[in-house]
């Protein structure tokens, strides 16, 4: 068995946003939906406090409220595939936002349109591709919800090229925002197996799923600085 997850390190962010900014290179950025956020806050007591960064982004649950959501309207634009990553079909999709609205994590984002990053200075690299040559999670459009995929494009190849086990550990292969973290706060890779660094942090760091109580099982396990809560 193979179960992808992401362990994230609040005791080691520390709020530089290198995962956001790696996110909205990979992944075409759509200023109206960004797919991965930072939440930071402070906790303590004058003059005893400090903050805390708390990456957020979609938590690919095992029973996804956005999901759920979207069969009941008949629509069926979320699917969840073979890697546990939860995806939204664009071609589907008709921006209804349900997904969004149920979502216990406020992930799904309509994207309202697709203006340019540079208004009246010309398209930057990623707006001049075609949509022939993207990935069908990058080919995207407006009125639609849009959120993190676990770069699902990189996965795939993974699996064309016959290197599974090297998802987690090799650049090609990993979601982007957990290669660049400088201080190594976010990990990517199977939890089923023992050995695996995911698995390892886990166990190590008492890691947690949040909001447990909507009972969506998310892959994404935090490790909570003090202060912090799930």
């Amino acid at each position: 068995m193979t179960k992808f997850v992401r362990v994230i390190d609040t005791k080691r962010c520390m709020g530089c946003r290198s995962c956001m900014a790696a996110c909205a290179v990979e992944n075409h950025f759509t200023p109206d939906a960004p797919w991965n956020v930072m939440m930071e806050y402070e906790v303590g007591t004058y003059p005893t406090v400090k903050k805390i960064y708390t990456p957020m982004g979609c938590m690919h649950c095992e029973h996804p409220a956005c999901k759920a959501a979207c069969d009941h309207t008949g629509t069926k634009a979320i699917s969840k595939n073979e890697f546990g990553a939860v995806i939204i079909d664009y071609d589907k999709c008709n921006g209804c936002g349900y997904c969004a609205s149920v979502c216990p994590y406020g992930v799904p984002q309509v994207n309202k349109s697709l203006k340019s990053l540079r208004p009246g200075k010309g398209p930057i690299g990623s707006e001049t591709l075609s949509a022939a040559v993207r990935h069908p999670t990058h080919r995207k459009k407006a009125n639609v919800a849009e959120k993190c995929t676990f770069c699902s494009h990189k996965l795939e190849k993974a699996v064309a090229d016959g290197k599974v086990d090297r998802i987690g550990k090799d650049q090609e292969y990993t979601p982007t925002c957990d290669l660049v973290c400088p201080v190594q706060a976010r990990v990517f890779g199977d939890m089923d197996d023992p050995n695996s660094e995911v698995s390892k942090r886990i166990k190590e760091g008492n890691a947690v799923q949040l909001k447990k109580q909507f009972n969506t099982s998310p892959q994404v396990y935090y490790i909570l600085d003090e202060g912090a809560s799930s």
